[in-house]
């Protein structure tokens, strides 16, 4: 057992690894922070009892205390694929000329590994390593808001240790120290015709850097009675500092390169608080075939940070930094399980999730807004002890206003993202030993 799980935990660490930088490719691209969906069999409820429902060691990245439900040891190995639709299209007010950047969010692959073993009746130990954090965004190189944004990725990829402990009857309790490996990358172009000085190409600034920041997960599990179960759980915010020396090229405008070097281009300081999070999941046993689940949510954007990089400049100066105006969002989610025969359990699941920025806020290098998660999936028992499962999530963000403005030029981009969306298929497999 434990050469087999040593080859399984390698085999899954580097495909996370891998997943993370195929987001740099220019045909890998996510949009979006938070997602749910690890590939788990909870992938198919759209969130919905996601700290109260352990079926299998994935519980733990929603809910440490939940992996002391699971019986002896666990291991589940998921992969999944995001495919995307986020066009620009432009308006009357926009002042930029260039094309609509195409399809900024393509296809990501991603992968996940959890492990959950039973110590005693009332003790157990974890370990997970998923990346449920990020995005990754590519535009064409010439399009209308290429001085906003060309390409930008955030990746966070989380491993997570876990101990849990039911210390009565009703009441468990989960730790789960998390070390985040962070990722940032931005290119944005430089416009050389500032003033109307020359009619010359555009310049670029490219940025890129990690960072390892740490956290901690918590979660409790109270029995209510036989059929019910409420789970709350908390994960504190990761601090990540980015500071590297951006690479400008082809700045030919004398006026920017005077004003770079006045602000001292050579180094950028960045730093990003992925958001702590509150969520409460309620589980309910309403007959041997039906599981009625459900969750609320709060997630800390408003101390998201002023991550990211914007050349705009006149004879004045240069700003290098965008103040996001990022405010708190609320998570609400309702779903069912079905077990239809002993072999094969359905989910089912509806969510919501409020928006993180105004229309007015709203930025081309992190397009953000409401969401709604339709869900569902499907768990099939092969054998006793291997458990195979499939999921599908529609995540629909609808019509999004972009207006954005330079403050020291004044010159507008102003579109919308016509029914943009994102389409997540998962599957994976858990054995029980």
């Amino acid at each position: 057992m434990g050469n087999i799980c040593a080859r399984t935990a390698r085999m899954w660490c580097a495909a996370i690894f891998s997943s993370g930088l195929g987001l740099l490719s220019p045909d890998s691209n996510a949009g979006g922070l938070f997602i749910y969906e690890a590939g788990q069999e909870g992938a198919g409820l759209a969130n919905a009892g996601s700290a109260a429902l352990a079926t299998d060691p994935s519980v733990l990245m929603s809910n440490p205390a939940g992996i002391t439900e699971l019986k002896g040891t666990q291991v589940s190995a998921n992969a999944q694929v995001i495919l995307g639709h986020m066009r620009f299209s432009r308006d009357d007010s926009n002042q930029f000329d260039g094309n609509e950047g195409g399809n900024a969010l393509q296809w990501l692959p991603g992968a996940s590994l959890f492990i959950s073993h039973q110590i005693d009746d009332r003790s157990a130990v974890g370990f997970g390593m998923y990346g449920n954090f990020g995005l990754a965004l590519n535009y064409d190189d010439d399009w209308a808001g290429r001085y906003f944004s060309q390409e930008t990725a955030v990746i966070g990829v989380s491993f997570q240790p876990t101990i849990a402990h039911q210390f009565t009857d009703q009441l468990s309790v989960g730790i789960g120290p998390r070390i985040l490996y962070g990722y940032y990358r931005t290119e944005v172009a430089i416009n050389n015709n500032l003033l109307g000085l020359r009619d010359s190409p555009d310049g670029q600034l490219e940025y890129k850097d990690t960072d390892v920041g740490t956290g901690i997960n918590l979660g409790l599990l109270y029995k209510l009675d036989e059929s019910t179960k409420i789970g709350l759980a908390y994960t504190s915010k990761v601090k990540l500092e980015f500071e590297d020396s951006p690479d400008v090229r082809k700045v030919s405008n004398p006026i920017i390169n005077a004003a770079l070097r006045r602000l001292d281009a050579d180094s950028l300081e960045l730093d990003m608080n992925v958001p702590q999070t509150v969520l409460l999941s309620v589980a309910h046993q309403l007959d041997p075939q039906w599981k009625l689940l459900g969750s609320l949510g709060w997630q800390d954007w408003s101390d998201f940070g002023e991550i990211g990089v914007e050349v705009d400049a006149n004879a004045g100066g240069v700003d290098r930094t965008i103040d996001r105006q990022y405010k708190d969002t609320w998570h609400a989610s309702i779903g069912a399980q079905y077990q239809a025969t002993k072999q094969i359990r359905w989910s089912m699941g509806l969510g919501y999730d409020s928006s993180a920025v105004d229309d007015k806020d709203r930025t081309v290098d992190n397009p953000m807004g409401e969401a709604w998660r339709f869900a569902t999936g499907v768990n099939y028992q092969l054998e006793e002890g291997l458990d195979l499962h499939l999921a599908y999530t529609l995540v629909w963000l609808g019509d999004m206003d972009d207006e954005q403005t330079k403050s020291r030029s004044g010159t507008t981009l102003s579109g919308t993202y016509k029914d943009a969306a994102l389409h997540i298929v998962g599957g994976g497999a858990t054995w029980r030993f």
